[in-house]
């Protein structure tokens, strides 16, 4: 088998003076893309001696040289590692050090932020993506690499087989993962892709939502770049800009999360706003409120659903355009190249229309967590991905799903673990016990709130507490408001009712922020 970056070679072949990539005035044919992949191979690998295995991470908003530096990794074997954006500091030097990335290309807008982290990680190589770097910095600059390094732009006995994907997701201890996502893992996802949207080298996707997520990267950009289609591609995500490009840019296809969704239909131009290019709205990433299916429904565009994880690459279950009237609030049928279970706590399948655990099986789904074998163990097992989820699965073999991982917090296609916040809670003097649930919100879907108990003796406001997380955490995840309870209420084992507490918070009129 060969390397992703056979795809753009082929289509470079076929089709060199189509447009792959759109990009802020930029036309980037599959010719040119081709050869920019090749350029920044050759930068990675002798200029900045990236070889088999090496990590490669990158710290931008949304740009071609990120896809570029996909498929170079690729030809290298090299894994690439997107980091979002929106986290602080010490969360990108737990990720980066964890990895053991070698280079880390970040472009102006993070210059000072990826500074800040270098001296915490001496032997990871600074480059410079799009900035000129200050005198007497050791950065590289990343486009003088690409315009002169010679040499080859490949390694031998690289193929599909090889690690690509290096993408952190938070986990239930406080500490994020990284999920390992092979070449193959990537090609079987396009092909899930392909029969989801009936995906052809005609179709013209609209990126918007970032890249560092499996979301933006892998539900229909690659798969795009797989059939010989075009993507538009925007920086981040505006509203505003997202309603010009349907109506200006003509694009058959586009995924949005639910926030985002929210957002475009807010808009004063959105009961004007010419759709007919389209030819469906794919959303997930949470539980998507059925308002905003019925809203996009009203103007004649079908929402088609999909359900996966990062472990997944995402796509596992969803729907097709011909499906999603008739279905609203399912996510569909298992991918055509995933196979689905439903089990019990014993690991047993239940019957249609019970709840369970979401197993998935298939190419698509990660080959390990980074260097961490227990958890590895404890979500492979048997050959199955088990997912955490609650779902159902209908007698027409649809499923639905009911909790996403049970604690877990989507916030505006985010997701946020409450674990995460209650590692920083427990080092807080005042605080004798806090756990972290989400409360509904209408335009985030859900939002945290802190549940708190103080010590005895010890006084703390709720906007002194909330004001901690300040360069601690990325911002999105932080406490939207504060709770305090007298006690955390626990069953018989010790562990704390969460359902009781998002029941407490849901039956108040307003955040509670005073003693319970």
């Amino acid at each position: 088998m060969s390397n992703l970056s056979r795809w753009i070679e082929r289509h470079a072949d076929f089709t060199p003076d189509k447009p792959a990539i759109r990009f802020e005035g930029r036309e980037i044919t599959y010719a040119d893309f081709d050869r920019l992949i090749k350029a920044h191979a050759r930068a990675l690998k002798h200029r900045f001696g990236v070889g088999r295995g090496d990590r490669v991470a990158c710290l931008a908003y949304n740009a071609p040289e990120q896809i570029a530096l996909l498929f170079a990794c690729a030809r290298l074997g090299a894994l690439f590692l997107p980091l979002n954006w929106r986290l602080a500091a010490p969360e990108h030097a737990y990720i980066l050090g964890d990895a053991g990335a070698r280079v880390l290309i970040a472009e102006g807008a993070f210059q000072a932020h990826a500074e800040s982290i270098h001296a915490s990680l001496p032997e990871c190589e600074l480059v410079a993506a799009d900035f000129v770097p200050p005198p007497g910095s050791d950065w590289h600059r990343l486009a003088e690499a690409v315009a002169t390094a010679r040499g080859d732009d490949s390694n031998p006995h690289v193929d599909q087989d090889c690690p690509l994907l290096l993408v952190y997701t938070s986990g239930t201890t406080g500490h994020p993962k990284g999920a390992v996502l092979t070449q193959a893992a990537l090609q079987w996802n396009a092909l899930n892709s392909a029969h989801m949207h009936d995906l052809t080298s005609r179709d013209h996707v609209l990126t918007v939502l970032p890249l560092f997520h499996v979301g933006g990267l892998n539900i229909q950009t690659t798969p795009a770049l797989y059939a010989g289609a075009t993507v538009t591609l925007h920086r981040r995500f505006e509203a505003e800009a997202t309603a010009r490009a349907i109506a200006e840019d003509r694009p058959s296809l586009v995924v949005l999360v639910p926030a985002t969704i929210q957002a475009l239909i807010e808009r004063p131009e959105w009961a004007d706003l010419d759709l007919s290019s389209l030819r469906c709205m794919t959303t997930g990433s949470s539980i998507v409120p059925p308002h905003l299916i019925a809203a996009v429904h009203a103007r004649g565009l079908p929402v088609i659903q999909v359900y996966g994880a990062t472990e997944t690459c995402p796509i596992a279950i969803y729907q097709r355009p011909e499906d999603a009237m008739g279905s609203v609030g399912s996510t569909g049928r298992a991918a055509l190249h995933c196979d689905i279970r439903v089990v019990d706590d014993e690991g047993n399948d239940v019957p249609d229309g019970t709840n369970g655990e979401l197993l998935v099986r298939g190419a698509n789904v990660m080959f390990e967590y980074w260097g961490n074998p227990k958890a590895t163990c404890e979500a492979l097992r048997g050959g199955w991905y088990f997912t955490g989820d609650i779902g159902r699965r209908d007698e027409a073999g649809r499923f639905w799903i009911m909790e996403r991982k049970k604690d877990v917090i989507i916030s505006g296609g985010e997701n946020i673990y409450p674990a995460e916040i209650e590692v920083l809670l427990a080092t807080m003097p005042e605080v004798a016990d806090a756990v972290v649930v989400g409360r509904s919100d209408g335009r985030w879907g859900e939002v945290p709130v802190a549940c708190v108990v103080l010590r005895q003796g010890h006084s703390l406001t709720a906007e002194a507490l909330l004001a901690r997380f300040e360069g601690r955490l990325a911002r999105y995840k932080h406490p939207k408001d504060v709770a305090f309870f007298n006690a955390l209420p626990r069953n018989a084992m010790g562990k704390v009712q969460r359902f009781r507490l998002r029941a407490t918070l849901s039956e108040a009129e307003t955040p509670a922020a005073a003693a319970s």
